[in-house]
């Protein structure tokens, strides 16, 4: 195995003299070499606007980093990684690198932000977006940072037209397909989430002494554990378990008191189990009882 040198004290310096840029530029040369097995300085160049001599300085001082991880190959023009090559950074994680397809995908980054060198053909299945107001979200993080509780005109679905209602923000929160604000709400004086496409309208504000800490909810958690469903063939549950990471038959997650709501939604395990086919539900509830208590104190 190659012996790569601690970052810490590559070429005399630490890692905290190393500037920020540069150690970007290394990174990146990791994760392409990972990835991609290749790297040249046009690489460099495209992706942060460099000189040439800038990336050629940058792949040298990566060779003295690893002197084994890469080799010049004269008939490519490129390096390749080494059968010694072994990350100098965290790049071989596989959830980052298809972070970045999704977020392609969705458009939250352009082609050439993305680290990527060749990307395999790939699909999404797509989700409708919602809009958010800029300037809204400029105003809850206002109310955020400095303790401001905001009059909202805001859609329900349990009225049939707007209406207003001063709220105290102090997080936000996505639970998968939508951002909210979390806040007390002073009509009902709870706390509740609200989502940021039915804010119509922000009018006055003023100081608030609200605690957010009174926030029991946000703050509590609950384990949710989850299992294979017990009619799924052995076989069957072998898979489930590696699929969901469960090496001893089970996955404990942790999970704010506030999004166990939207978590059971999302899993599938907000119904009645045996109202589906086993190799449909796939997992199950394990502390049902407990889980369900916690959704009724919430």
């Amino acid at each position: 195995m190659a012996q790569v040198p601690d970052i810490e004290t590559v070429c005399g310096e630490t890692h905290n003299e190393l500037r920020w840029g540069i150690e970007r530029r290394l990174e990146f040369i990791d994760f392409r070499l990972y990835w991609g097995g290749r790297i040249n300085r046009s690489d460099l160049t495209g992706q942060f606007g460099i000189s040439v001599p800038q990336a050629s300085a940058d792949l040298a001082r990566y060779q003295e980093m690893a002197p084994n991880n890469l080799g010049y190959d004269p008939s490519l023009k490129c390096y390749l990684a080494t059968q010694e090559y072994r990350p100098v950074f965290e790049v071989d994680s596989a959830d980052r690198y298809l972070a970045q397809l999704n977020s392609l995908a969705s458009g939250t980054i352009a082609r050439e932000e993305a680290w990527l060198a060749e990307m395999p053909e790939f699909r999404i299945v797509p989700t409708p977006g919602r809009s958010i107001d800029s300037r809204n979200l400029r105003a809850v993080l206002h109310g955020i940072r400095d303790r401001i509780s905001l009059n909202i005109r805001y859609q329900s679905m349990s009225r049939p037209e707007p209406h207003w209602r001063w709220i105290t923000p102090h997080a936000l929160g996505f639970d998968g397909f939508r951002w909210h604000v979390r806040a007390l709400c002073h009509n009902d004086e709870t706390f509740k989430d609200f989502v940021f496409a039915r804010i119509y309208e922000i009018g006055e504000t003023r100081p608030h002494a609200v605690d957010s800490g009174a926030d029991e909810a946000w703050s509590d958690s609950v384990t949710v554990i989850i299992s294979p469903h017990p009619g799924l063939s052995e076989s069957q549950a072998e898979a489930i378990k590696l699929d969901y990471d469960m090496p001893e038959g089970v996955r404990a997650i942790t999970v704010s008191s506030a999004f166990l709501y939207y978590f059971l939604k999302h899993m599938g395990l907000d119904g009645d189990p045996e109202q589906k086919r086993p190799q449909d539900q796939q997992i199950v509830l394990v502390n049902r009882e407990e889980v369900m208590s916690a959704m009724k104190r919430g």
